[in-house]
């Protein structure tokens, strides 16, 4: 009985350690939005993030800076938003987005090695450039593709 003990801690300890070191290899990928109300061109950000990492993370926008930044506030509450996420296929983990423009805490937080950009977020663009380049980061930044966008944008779909 003792040895049965010891044998199954031992395989629990050894598939951690797996894990672990597994993990630590992984390409994390990061995406900001605010995805009120997922739709097919979200699905195919996502997808694209995959291609360039093992770990999709998505820091989702919160309310507040949603209001701040559009005049209104997101259809759906930023739980509801958050759920959304989780159910949806390819995103590892959903985080709440910095509470404030501009301060990039999320970078220090999440450590990607990668953060793919949607093809309309041209500003957070050119303010991540610059953050980069002030702070003397290196992350590989790539934009993605639009998919559909006369047909897939949260704009369009939530009017």
């Amino acid at each position: 009985m003792i040895l049965r003990e010891y044998t199954n801690q031992a395989r629990i300890f050894v598939l951690d350690l797996y894990i672990r070191v597994v993990q630590a290899f992984m390409i994390k990928v990061l995406v900001f939005g605010v995805f009120d109300g997922l739709h097919e061109g979200h699905k195919f950000l996502f997808r694209e993030a995959l291609k360039h990492g093992d770990k999709l993370i998505v820091a989702l926008t919160p309310d507040e800076l949603v209001l701040m930044a559009k005049g209104h506030l997101p259809k759906f509450s930023f739980e509801e938003r958050v759920e959304h996420l989780k159910n949806a296929d390819h995103i590892s983990e959903v985080i709440v987005g910095d509470a404030q423009f501009s301060s990039w805490h999320i970078l220090d937080k999440v450590q990607p090695d990668v953060i793919v950009l949607g093809y309309d977020q041209k500003e957070l663009e050119k303010d991540l450039a610059r953050h980069i380049k002030e702070h003397g980061l290196d992350f590989k930044i790539y934009v993605a593709s639009p998919f559909e966008p006369d047909k897939y944008h949260s704009s369009l779909i939530n009017k």
